[in-house]
């Protein structure tokens, strides 16, 4: 993490196409990064990290879904926009303070 940047959520969870990692949001980013699991002895490691972008390239956020809810965010890229889905256990609270974030980073 950067100077000055604190993390204000941080959840295991699962993403529609890059499947299961940890969904990081700070007061500057939000982040994914990759774990592999073990069930042989019941092991999570660390991979890669997918997703790393600031949050003023956030630029639409909703939630979806019945049963299996998701939160979900539109950032900009240097190839145009790329939608996410991500299955967190509370997506009121994470919009929420996802929304705050970007707020909070933009102004």
């Amino acid at each position: 993490m950067e100077d000055g940047e604190k993390r204000l959520k941080q959840e295991d969870c699962s993403e529609d196409v890059l499947g299961s990692g940890i969904l990081t949001l700070t007061n500057k980013r939000l982040a994914f990064d990759k774990t592999r699991a073990r069930m042989m002895d019941f092991s999570k490691h660390m991979g890669d990290t997918i997703l790393d972008v600031t949050l003023d390239n956030v630029t639409k956020t909703w939630k979806e879904g019945l049963l299996m809810k998701k939160v979900c965010f539109i950032v900009k890229t240097d190839e145009g926009e790329k939608t996410y889905k991500f299955g967190v256990f509370n997506t009121k609270n994470w919009l929420k303070n996802i929304d705050d974030a970007v707020d909070n980073y933009k102004n």
